[in-house]
């Protein structure tokens, strides 16, 4: 048995879908978009520089969820799939996935980004187990908190291996290990895997990679 582990955004995604889901939100009318748009786009540089403050982005990002009801959040998710999602969906991508699945892998989508707005992505991936953020609810409903280790950077590998350990996995359960990702954020998870591979990476990690001899490849 082995595991495959994929980033998201920017990896299987010509894109950030926490971006564009704040953009989206925009777009409708449902935030100000003088208030946001500047702040979006602040924290979407940082996030790519490394300079990120997780807890800072999430108070920004997950507030809008406790604005409005789950059924209304669900219904403009859909209209966000078909408007958004579905042109940033790399078909390179989908053939990568369908490969480790058809090779028996255990495959994992893990994103700094909430499972709200990514588990109908998983889905359409055809990937079973997601690790996200995870945002806090009451009742169904929104808290506009995080609940629990926001799955970024080192927290990606605490995540994990909570996941695993549910399971009764450790490192040692599997063959072979693989995680493909194109961001500088995913360092810790990348030296801690078997097989890394760097997908249309940004600068910092094609360096890193280029210096360790790890695989590089596009899925543009």
């Amino acid at each position: 048995m082995n595991l495959a582990l994929f980033d998201l955004d920017n990896t299987l995604l010509n894109g950030d879908s926490d971006f564009e889901w704040a953009q989206f939100l925009m777009e409708e009318g449902e935030i100000d978009r003088e208030l946001y748009e500047a702040k979006n786009q602040t924290f979407y540089d940082q996030y790519k520089n490394g300079t990120l403050d997780i807890h800072e982005f999430l108070d920004f990002q997950l507030k809008p969820l406790s604005r409005h009801s789950r059924k209304a959040l669900n219904a403009w998710h859909e209209e966000f799939m078909r408007r958004k999602v579905h042109g940033m969906i790399l078909p390179l991508a989908q053939k990568l996935v369908a490969r480790h699945r058809a090779a028996g892998d255990v495959c994992v989508i893990i994103t700094a980004t909430n499972s709200f707005v990514t588990g109908p992505i998983a889905r359409e991936f055809g990937v079973e187990h997601l690790i996200a953020t995870e945002p806090e609810h009451v009742a169904g409903e929104f808290t506009g908190r995080v609940a629990g280790v926001p799955s970024f950077r080192e927290g990606k590998i605490t995540r994990l291996e909570n996941w695993m350990a549910q399971r009764g996995w450790n490192w040692n359960s599997f063959g072979g290990s693989w995680f493909y990702s194109d961001s500088l954020n995913d360092l810790p998870l990348l030296s801690k895997v078997g097989n890394p591979v760097a997908v249309d990476p940004d600068p910092v990690l094609r360096s890193h990679a280029e210096q360790q001899g790890w695989k590089i490849i596009s899925l543009r």
